[in-house]
């Protein structure tokens, strides 16, 4: 056919693709097997993250190894579904197919994961299934007919493994070796009944299935039934025809024709066209699964669990002592790590004031390098201790719970459960937490969910409040057992997430419908979390943080050192005070904007250079601070804070109030260039970007505004 596929001439090595669904366990056996070799990157064109990593064989060679995103099935419903179907239609159509398929399923439910699986059995590409999650079949005394299950589905190779306790994997690898060096050949028949009725009926599709893109006849079939059933796969092919890639237009526009007579005749015959596929794979699983006297079901622990965890009072109320707990150990664990670094910070400091010769170099080096990165890099312990109970959080399968007993609640504002997942991620990062919108197929719900997701609290803005809360909230005790530096930070965290939630119902009220969008989600069972999937989740949100002290922020460090020391001398010789520099010119020119807010020009230097990056106006004032003391190489910035005063009225220049004051606005402002650009993307809109950036500043000025003109109409001041 005239333009049906541009084939991938390129010469590629052998790779292997790792499908599988959501809470299967398909990402911890990627880094069980690739280990350390692992890279990321995105897809063409899109910002969906790919891994992929190097595997070591059995018999010492290697392959390369792809982790799809999760997918329920090859019909996709999200944005994440979406890009594993159009990566296996072209597979299916000759460009770079993988050597062979790992099929990642949750041994506990085989029904519901076993749906993709034979969807990927139907592509001609060697399937080996690893049957993930063995010790909790065998735990439970169950077992599982391998062998019968390998004969009924026609897979290559199905190999019990276990991701958590690590066995298995020498198995799963010897499987490979066989599959690569001689894949077996099989007959390519449709396993699933069709009733005579349905086969007739798809039977001109099949039929152009196998003339336009010689296709086999399994292939057809399940192609045919794929197109009936979902507008998306429709809309797939046209995309890929518009790159090229997709049949010749007068062919599709005939294929198309044939699919709507096809849905008529369904629908008149009783056969509802949107569930088709589903029904007919289902009965056939289900009978398949009842036959072998090992089928599992699992109706165990979890669901004694989820009686409590997502009852509708108790839920919400354990939910929000989990997240008081975590704040209360980002505190109390922190302390002592904080302090190592601190102290480690200063001793740098100390011996390049003391080893190096008096002069510019000195004080670029010590006052705005050391000082600058140092004082953010004291953070990082905070940040590791958020990002491990997070990760544990999800691992552990608690989030989805979050997300069930919190649909309700969203659905009220205007979105539903499926937008709970990408929120609770941006308590880590917002983008992140931007990038998993996708999975949301309603473009209204993921628009307003991108929108308000800026307003939860992500690990950039801990330094903020973790230094205000330390040098201006006292250490006690509320009620006996409540830490006030503790509820003050779990203030913040719900200000904005109830800010967040407020704001969503604003929007859903005049942003325009594209697309309505359903919620169905899988409880998968409570589950021990992998220790090396969280611990690298942890390294990962480190090694960015400090990357970001490297390069962003010892950049600004170094401007804003320049900015703050010169002029260095007046017209009469004399030292010139900061307030006289580059940067306390530019400073007290926006001061009068932000007085009404209790700010002073230095905190107003931090609000502009904090726009590359929330955590930089903690060393933008450590920096300030450091280049203001002119005896001491690095300075205690909490209690340069502590210590400031007004020199006309003696009074210290930060108070409990300002403290408050900024932290609040910090809450809602955006200040990340980086998440900017990722909306902008995202959305493919100027518009919906400048838009969000307006709204969080206004709403930042707004909300300051009124916490420190209240707290002073009130007496706090």
């Amino acid at each position: 056919m005239a333009n049906q596929v541009k084939k991938d001439t390129d010469v590629r090595k052998p790779w292997i693709a790792l499908v599988g669904n959501p809470n299967s366990g398909k990402t911890a056996l990627f880094n069980l097997l690739t280990g350390a070799r692992q890279k990321v990157s995105n897809y063409p064109g899109v910002t969906v993250e790919k891994k992929y990593g190097t595997l070591r064989l059995s018999d010492k060679s290697t392959v390369q190894v792809q982790d799809m995103p999760g997918t329920y099935s090859l019909t996709p419903e999200s944005y994440d579904e979406r890009i594993v179907t159009e990566q296996v239609l072209e597979w299916i159509h000759g460009i770079n197919p993988p050597a062979a398929i790992i099929s990642v399923v949750d041994a506990t439910n085989l029904s519901r994961n076993l749906y993709l699986t034979s969807q990927l059995l139907d592509l001609g590409i060697p399937v080996i299934i690893a049957l993930n999650m063995m010790d909790l079949v065998n735990k439970n005394g169950q077992k599982v007919d391998v062998k019968y299950l390998k004969e009924a589905l026609g897979a290559e190779a199905i190999v019990p493994i276990s991701a958590l306790e690590k066995w298995g994997l020498e198995e799963l690898k010897t499987a490979l070796v066989q599959v690569l060096r001689s894949p077996s050949t099989k007959p390519q028949f449709f396993p699933i009944p069709l009733n005579k009725s349905v086969e007739k009926a798809i039977t001109p599709l099949v039929q152009a299935f196998e003339k336009h893109f010689s296709f086999s006849r399994r292939l057809a079939i399940a192609q045919a039934l794929r197109l009936v059933t979902r507008q998306s796969v429709i809309d797939i092919y046209q995309h890929a025809a518009l790159d090229g890639r997709g049949p010749d237009p007068k062919v599709w526009k005939q294929i198309l024709q044939m699919r709507d007579r096809t849905v008529d005749t369904l629908d008149s015959l009783g056969y509802p066209h949107r569930i088709l596929e589903a029904t007919l794979r289902y009965h056939w699983l289900d009978a398949l699964l009842e036959t072998d006297s090992s089928s599992i079901t699992h109706k165990d622990r979890s669901e004694k669990f989820d009686r409590v965890l997502t009852h509708p009072w108790w839920g919400p109320l354990i939910f929000v002592t989990v997240l008081y707990l975590i704040f209360q150990a980002i505190f109390s664990w922190a302390t002592i790590p904080m302090e190592w670094i601190s102290s480690g910070v200063d001793w740098v400091g100390t011996v390049l004031w003391n080893q190096m010769p008096s002069g510019l170099m000195r004080e670029l080096l010590v006052k705005g390098v050391v000082s600058g990165v140092g004082s953010i890099l004291v953070f990082l312990p905070q940040i590791l201790i958020l990002v491990f109970f997070l990760s544990l959080l999800e691992d552990s399968g608690y989030m989805a719970r979050v997300a069930f007993m919190l649909d309700r609640l969203m659905t009220r504002v205007g979105l539903h459960g499926r937008s709970v997942l990408p929120l609770m991620s941006g308590y880590a990062c917002a983008i992140p937490g931007i990038m998993s919108t996708r999975t949301i197929d309603s473009w209204k719900e993921r628009l307003i969910t991108i929108l308000i997701l800026p307003l939860m609290s992500c690990s950039a803005r801990l330094p903020v409040y973790t230094l205000m809360i330390a040098a201006f909230i006292p250490s006690m005790k509320i009620l006996g057992f409540i830490q006030l530096q503790s509820l003050t930070l779990v203030i913040m965290y719900f200000l904005g997430t109830a800010t967040a939630l407020v704001m969503a119902k604003v929007f859903s009220s005049f942003i325009k419908t594209r697309g309505k969008s359903s919620f169905v989600l899988e409880l998968p069972p409570y589950r021990v979390p992998l220790m090396q999937s969280v611990l690298r989740q942890v390294y990962t949100r480190g090694k960015v943080f400090i990357r970001n002290a490297g390069q962003i922020i010892l950049a600004i460090s170094m401007v804003l050192w320049f900015l703050a020391s010169f002029p260095r001398q007046d017209t009469a010789g004399e030292p010139v005070p900061i307030q006289q520099t580059y940067a306390g010119k530019i400073g007290q020119a926006i001061e009068p904007v932000i007085k009404p807010l209790g700010f002073d020009w230095k905190l107003g230097i931090g609000l502009l250079t904090s726009f590359a990056a929330r955590e930089v106006v903690v060393s933008t004032l450590a920096t300030l601070y450091s280049i203001q003391d002119r005896e001491a190489s690095v300075v205690n910035l909490s209690e340069a804070l502590r210590n400031d005063t007004d020199p006309q009225t003696g009074k210290p220049r930060y108070t409990p109030l300002i403290a408050l004051s900024l932290m609040v606005f910090y809450v809602f402002a955006a200040q990340c260039m980086a998440t900017f650009a990722i909306v902008r993307h995202e959305t493919r809109s100027w518009k919906w970007t400048l838009f969000m950036v307006g709204y969080l500043n206004v709403l930042a000025y707004t909300g300051s505004l009124i916490v420190y003109q209240g707290g002073r109409l009130l007496g706090w001041a």
